[in-house]
Parts: structure tokens; sequence; C-alpha cells
């Protein structure tokens, strides 16, 4: 059903389908203004396109009025070869219509001018201490509820915020601050710019009243945390944590791609909400232990991996989460030591195989609601996933393979199939058979495995039955103990449905231990046979 926004120029009511989009957005430069007498915003959004084809339209993302008084309304446009049409589209979409064919490649700018109560995308509320305050929150596809834009991570674009707010609010932001002047009638203004293209799911702003302490550089990159003034001594205690986070990252992934890190208290929805240099955190994140840790690693994983590297579609939504949880796990491993590896594999394991199990979901999803993504697919199989990969390749293939893959589409978007080509460039090998079962696969192996020692042979036999409908290829790992000798550990290469693997022993004290160094994502049976 189409919506009608009542603006000060033509609207039509009959609109062509698009395939998609006919335009690049280059750039977005947004003047928002903000009052604590109302939650009405007024905006101005300069957007600058690339023509990707000759066209007539340009087509937006943008949340109309609603039956409940909220969203967006267009009170102008201008810009070159504009015909003074807007087309509303479905889905809170509309298009603006120009007079002439578009040469492909040209370039151009169109400034909206809007204003109303964000429905969603800029959360405008209280905090914990009763304080008013505006946090943006466009994960996944969120941001066109207050600001036009083509909401698609596919399409990156840098960007420039310019906040007007009353004067007692610190603003944060994207990318570096680049102005802050004093406004008559006791507001303020305050610019900051984004030159590093970004997907629309982690551009922010974060207005509140806040405290704030510069923890220092890393590397050249000034790490600041920002809190409430109420909780500001374990705040700036709890976020410090993120100098030596941050450190470890860019000796293991690469150099870090913006020029700040702000660890910013807000009322994010998620716990964490990784926005590219300004990364937002629940409110109660806050708590005077630093037990925030691997939260706090795993939206800054996210700079490298979802903000810099950024997937195609969110179908391939784990390359942003599997690699944030994976790496999170090898951050704490490196500070902890391999123990607390294996236990939080452990515990990803037990979560994977109940929602596989009730699910039945692949974790390369195109359901088309991203929100239906938040699942133990895309974050502990995503990091099972690179698990797996790093005990094919080795500690310093994987390493290997994680910097070039990084390397490879920094600033650019990837799939599934060119993480997959990186890992087999640097393995060396085809790993279609991994990457078809894992991923594009809705359940897990599940595993029947039997021993017995065999007297005449002097040996024992293991038997490994799959009993799930696929058939899985992979390595097993199973650790034999004879006696009071040190276990030796035996690799089977399990392919078939049933497949029994003899090893001689010594004698028939026999203890057997599967997957001892936690290498496989399976559920299964251990018995004993006579």
């Amino acid at each position: 059903m189409t919506r009608v926004a009542f603006t000060c120029f033509l609207l039509l009511f009959v609109a062509p389908s698009f395939s998609q989009r006919s335009i690049d957005v280059l750039h977005y430069k947004y003047e928002i203004e903000l009052n604590d007498n109302n939650d009405t915003i007024y905006g101005k959004a300069s957007i600058t396109v690339q023509f990707r084809e000759p066209t007539k339209w340009i087509e937006l993302d943008l949340d109309f009025p609603g039956k409940d008084g909220k969203g967006m309304m267009i009170v102008g446009v201008s810009g070159p070869d504009y015909q003074k049409t807007t087309i509303e589209l479905e889905s809170n979409k509309f298009g603006l219509n120009l007079n002439n064919l578009s040469e492909k490649n040209d370039t151009a700018t169109y400034t909206i001018k809007y204003k109303g109560i964000p429905s969603d995308g800029l959360i405008i509320s209280k905090n914990k201490y009763g304080n008013r305050t505006f946090f943006s929150d466009n994960w996944p596809n969120r941001a066109h509820n207050w600001i036009p834009c083509v909401d698609d991570p596919a399409d990156k674009a840098t960007v420039e915020f310019i906040i007007t707010a009353p004067s007692h609010y610190q603003v944060i932001s994207n990318g570096v601050q680049i102005e802050e002047t004093n406004l008559p009638y006791n507001k303020k203004l305050t610019h900051y710019r984004e030159d590093v293209p970004l997907p629309t799911k982690v551009m922010v702003i974060g207005v509140a009243d806040f405290a704030v302490n510069n923890v220092g550089d890393v590397n050249c990159v000034p790490v600041s945390s920002w809190v409430y003034p109420e909780n500001k001594e374990t705040g700036f205690y709890d976020y410090a944590i993120a100098k030596e986070v941050l450190n470890w990252y860019i000796n293991y992934i690469g150099p870090f791609p913006y020029k700040k890190l702000a660890n910013v208290q807000s009322k994010t929805m998620f716990g964490g909400m990784e926005n590219a240099s300004a990364i937002f955190y629940f409110e109660n994140s806050v708590t005077g232990k630093q037990n925030e840790e691997a939260l706090i690693a795993h939206e800054i994983v996210h700079q490298w991996f979802g903000n810099m590297a950024t997937e195609k579609s969110f179908a391939h939504f784990w390359l942003s989460e599997g690699f944030a949880t994976y790496l999170t796990h090898v951050y704490l491993e490196s500070k902890y030591g391999t123990d607390s590896l294996n236990n939080r594999m452990k515990a990803d394991r037990e979560t994977i195989i109940d929602f596989v199990n009730s699910s039945q979901k692949r974790v390369v999803d195109f359901n088309p609601d991203p929100m239906q993504l938040l699942n133990a697919n895309s974050y502990q199989k995503g990091g099972w996933v690179l698990h797996m990969l790093r005990r094919q390749l080795g500690d310093s293939g994987f390493h290997k393979a994680v910097r070039q893959y990084y390397a490879t589409y920094a600033g650019k978007n990837a799939d599934t199939k060119d993480l997959q080509t990186i890992f087999e460039t640097v393995a060396g090998k085809n790993l279609n058979t991994f990457f078809d079962q894992w991923l594009h696969t809705p359940e897990n192996p599940k595993l029947k495995i039997t021993w017995k020692y065999e007297a005449t042979g002097k040996r024992v036999a293991i038997t490994v039955e799959q009993l799930q409908s696929k058939l899985f290829e992979f390595p097993l790992e199973i650790a034999v103990g004879v006696a009071s000798t040190k276990s030796q550990l035996r690799k089977l290469n399990v392919t078939k449905k049933m497949e029994t693997f003899y090893f001689p022993v010594a004698s028939s004290s026999i203890s057997i231990a599967v997957d001892p160094n936690t290498s496989l994502l399976f559920e299964g049976t251990l018995r004993a046979i006579k």
C-alpha cells in the first residue's frame, strides 16, 4: 500500500518497478537539527550520486509518516535536471524524476529537506539516569527511518553529519570532528566527517550529556571513552581496555581503517553496535569490573570485518559476525591460554547444535528479514567454520588467509565465495566440499562412535557412523590411550556413511577420547562394545 507524503511539490501515484538501483551513492552530507521541546527533527540531506546507467529516475529509501504520525515528510528537493516531481514507491522508497536521461558515470548532488518524528533508527529517549538522549541505531536497514539514503550494505559512501542541538549536549559521530561552534539561543553546531566509505548500517550519531576521556593513541589512532557523567569513573575504567584490544588486532589483522576509535555508552537495542569508529555499547556495560572485555573485542573486530570489508548482502552476514565471534576467541586465547579457546568453542558448539536441530537453517541464508539472521548460525557457527579452517590450514596459514582476505576486500564488499577463493589460494587446495557442507547445509554431523579391542590382532577397531541425512567429509581426531602410557592422537579421515578404522595397541587396557583438541563441529556418542 502506497502512503502519500504531502509536500510542497507534485507527487505522482504510479511508479515504475526497479530491479536494481541505477545509482551509486558517493557521499552523504546530513544537516540535522535536534531540540529538547519535542521529538521532531529537521533535516537537510545533500546526496552525491554516480549514475551506473542512463536513467531518468533516482530511487532512495525514506520512511514516510504513518497513522501514528511518525515518519519523515519531504518538504523540498533540489538538484540538477530535477523535474520537481517525486514519486512515492512501496516499501518506504521514493524516486526523483529527472527531465532528461542521465549519462552513465556522470555525478550529481541532490538536496532533500525533510522533517518528522523518527519511527526508528534515531532513538530519542531518556537514559537510565533520566536524561534525554539521541542515539542512532541503523543496523541492519533502519537508517531510512530518519535519513534519506540507499539503505543497503552493498552501497558504501563517505558521510558527514552536521548536528545543531542544545549547547549542553556533546556529539559523537563517525570520522573526525572538524567543527564545534556555539550558536545563538543556547545552541551548538558540531560537524563530523568520515572520508572512508561506509554502509549505512554503521553510520551513526550520538547526542547526550557525556563525560569524555581520551585514553591515548594506538599506532596514531586516538582512543576515547564517552560515558554518562553519573558513572564516569567506572565507565572510564571499563572502556579503557579498548586500547589494549585495539593494539592486539592491529598487529593481528592490519592497520586500523579509521582515524579514531570512540567507545560510547548508549541506548542501543543491541549489546554492542559496531558503528564505524564510534562503537555503541548498552548502558549497563558499565560496571567498574571490566567484565565486558569480550564484547569490546567483538565490536572492535567489526571495524575490519563488517565495516571495512563488508558482506555483499545480508545473506552472507556470517562474514561479519563469524569473524567477530571467532577473532574474539583468538584474542582471549592469546591472553588467557588455549583452555580459554577450547571452553568457548565447546560452549558455542552446544549453542549451534541446539539451534540447527530446531531451525534446520543454513549459514548462508537469504531470509529477507535481516533481523532473523541474529542467530547461532551467523555468530557461533560462523566462528566454528573459521576455527575448522584454522585447523586445516594451521595457525600461520589461517593467519595469512585472514590478513589476505581483509587486504583484498578492505573498502569493498565480499561474499562467501570470495572468502573461499582466498582460503583456497593460501591452502593450495580445493575447498568446495568444506564450504558446501558447513555453510550451505542446514545440519551438522551426528556421529555414533563405537570401539572395541581385538585381541587376535592386538588392535583397536573404531567405527564411525554418520546419522545425519547429508554425508559429510571431515578429519576426526581420536586420542587412544593404552594402560598408563601417554595417549596418541589419531586422525581419522571420515568420508563414508559408516567406516571402521584400526590401530595397533599393546594392551587391552584402553581409553578413547573423541576430539580432544576441540577441532570439529559435531554431536555424537561414544561407546565401547565387546
